[in-house]
């Protein structure tokens, strides 16, 4: 790879952190002016509660008073939904949003956040060979650039400082520098889980469970927003291939465009999909709306149906709008390799069958470039996704005058072209 390809990849990083950055200023500046008004006129209106009952404090309010006293801006304002019009229970504790473990320094400024969720699992728990798997395959380089946070998605004070204590006692190195944080939510985070109705057939326990694991990704979600320019969302029980994260990072950069919405770096589950940082408060607010109804992977793909596809279209037409906003990568960085889920009584033996494939070609990233052709591009096999790796290039019948064009945004060195063609039949 010539320098030109590397100096110009680093160039396009910083701009997009630099983009992202300036968005996200303007974004807390006008939160922030908003929270400013609202803390003045709740510190009134809470005043005047006290002086009209003294013994009635903040706890004992109802969470319908709680949540306008939270909501409180000038007159005739109108109030925009919050986390906790989803979550009303909330308001009932001011730490309920706060973990209640953390450990770690607190980085920020990165371009790769990784969120791994943990839960007590009955027979075994992957999580401390899942963490050697992505640290071991880092660089010095990329160990500065990248954050692994670790929630341990449970509320039992013991369990969780023992994890905490086995983590620091295995990965002291990774904590100290910033690369390794491990937190826990509130015991005050989860709603009443009794009051869940069954739905889609599953029982009771099972409806718990993946209630749960998707406030779980919430949880992580809306704290890494901040940290990094990409969100990584992984599981605690996989491994990783080598050079798995500058594999990310260069797809992600690569993109001819800022439309894609998920990229997929494994095909199973939740694991291995990358999201920009400025898409996760879209995507936390979505989960939260329908987090009792259903399991997280059926609420991604929702998301995409609601954004792109045309209920007067059919199906395919759909699945092709959709393929450019959930943009796959193989073959697949991560494998799956537990066995016991943590849902109590169940045996999972997925695979990732793409994960142990080769690449067609010889792994490279190709250099920036600008594509074009005049050929006529059947379905979505197009040019742009050939170059990227997503995928094969497919047209029809080329004629006289048809070409493909690469502008590259530097000069190179072109010493010779290969392009594979298939065997013939």
């Amino acid at each position: 790879m010539s320098w030109y390809s590397v100096y110009q990849r680093e160039f396009l990083a910083l701009r997009d952190r630099l983009h992202a950055a300036e968005q996200e200023s303007l974004k807390r500046s006008k939160e922030l002016n908003l929270v400013l008004d609202e803390i003045k006129r709740a510190v009134s209106e809470k005043q005047a509660l006290r002086d009209v009952d003294g013994n009635r404090t903040w706890g004992h309010l109802s969470e319908d008073t709680r949540l306008k006293l939270w909501n409180v801006t000038h007159k005739h304002v109108m109030h925009l939904p919050t986390v906790f019009h989803h979550l009303p229970h909330l308001l009932s504790k001011e730490s309920s949003l706060q973990p209640a473990l953390h450990v770690g320094q607190g980085r920020t400024g990165v371009s790769i956040v990784m969120g791994i969720p943990s839960v007590r699992r009955e027979v075994h728990s992957y999580l401390t060979d899942t963490l050697h798997s992505l640290i071991s395959e880092l660089s010095t380089q990329e160990k500065e650039d990248t954050v692994i946070v670790v929630l341990i998605a449970e509320t039992d004070t013991q369990y969780t400082m023992g994890v905490t204590e086995n983590i620091k006692a295995l990965f002291p190195t990774e904590i100290h520098s910033g690369l390794l944080e491990v937190i826990s939510p509130s015991p005050h985070f989860y709603p009443d889980f009794s009051r869940l109705r069954e739905s889609f057939g599953d029982p009771k326990e099972r409806v718990r469970w993946r209630t749960k694991q998707n406030l779980d990704y919430c949880f992580l979600m809306m704290y890494a927003q901040a940290k990094g320019m990409y969100y990584v969302q992984l599981e605690d029980d996989i491994v990783a291939k080598p050079n798995y994260l500058s594999t990310m990072k260069n797809f992600a950069l690569q993109q001819p465009s800022e439309e894609w919405m998920i990229l997929e770096f494994s095909q199973l589950g939740f694991i291995g999909k990358m999201f920009k940082s400025l898409d996760l408060s879209l995507i936390v607010e979505f989960i939260l709306m329908f987090y009792r109804d259903k399991p997280i992977d059926w609420l991604l793909d929702h998301i995409l149906w609601v954004k792109v596809c045309n209920p007067e279209k059919d199906a395919k037409h759909c699945d092709r709008q959709k393929a450019n906003l959930r943009i796959r990568f193989k073959p697949s960085l991560f494998q799956h390799v537990g066995t016991h889920s943590s849902l109590a009584g169940k045996i999972q033996k997925l695979k990732d069958k793409d994960f142990g494939k080769h690449a067609l070609r010889k792994e490279h990233m190709n250099p920036p470039a600008e594509v074009s052709t005049s050929l006529k591009t059947y379905q979505h096999f197009t040019l742009e996704k050939a170059y990227l790796r997503e995928d094969f290039f497919w047209a029809f019948t080329p004629i006289a005058g048809d070409f493909i064009r690469f502008r590259f945004f530097q000069p190179l060195r072109l010493e010779r072209s290969v392009p594979p063609t298939p065997p013939p039949t």
